[in-house]
């Protein structure tokens, strides 16, 4: 299927799975930024936040090599269940510097609700920040990591959840010194539905 038309299908799909047993999410208030909705330029910095009590879903980006081999950047989110509850707090992780490899995840057991990123033209890279939101005394379990986006350096990258009882908690990266160019790979998690004792997952 056109990625394009994925996109646009995508929020129709999500208001359906929610009235027919989406786990209790509003999927019509998904937010999608459509093709031209960048949330920065090419060489260009960014900070990104969903709004309160929504989570990313999305990431799309496209990679452009004679614009310093930089990509452009689209987020779409969703609202987390009732049953999770409300965020209790958010914060701004440490950052993950340019030219080099680097996993991270939400410190805390929070969820990821944003992205902050930097251009670097001497290494024609990005430094990355998550920001995260903790949901009570809530606690991940069943994580997995999803296969690397996009499939080969310099492609589209299209990522999108569609398994709602998941929330991405973090990304790995690997980076190539000569495409100068990253894949991801996102790692998403399921909730618990009752607070736990154990403060970093």
């Amino acid at each position: 299927m056109d990625l394009a038309l994925l996109w646009v299908l995508l929020p129709l799909v999500t208001t359906a799975w929610g009235q027919y047993g989406g786990y209790g999410y509003p999927y019509q208030q998904y937010q999608d930024y459509g093709d031209d909705g960048w949330v920065n330029l090419n060489r260009q910095g960014f900070s990104y936040q969903c709004p309160h009590g929504q989570v990313v879903v999305a990431v799309r980006s496209i990679f452009s090599k004679k614009e310093g081999s930089d990509r452009q950047w689209n987020y779409a989110c969703m609202p987390t269940p009732q049953s999770l509850g409300e965020p209790t707090e958010c914060w701004w992780e440490e950052i993950n510097r340019a030219g080099m490899e680097w996993y991270q995840k939400c410190s805390n057991n929070g969820l990821v609700a944003g992205f902050q990123s930097r251009y670097f033209e001497s290494v024609l890279d990005r430094e990355w920040q998550f920001y995260c939101c903790r949901y009570s005394k809530r606690c991940p379990y069943s994580c997995w990591m999803t296969t690397e986006y996009p499939s080969h350096y310099g492609e589209d990258m299209d990522m999108i959840s569609y398994d709602y009882d998941f929330y991405m908690r973090g990304a790995t990266t690997t980076f190539s010194a000569v495409e100068r160019d990253r894949q991801w790979k996102f790692i998403m998690c399921r909730m618990t539905d009752y607070d736990c004792e154990f403060e970093n997952v």
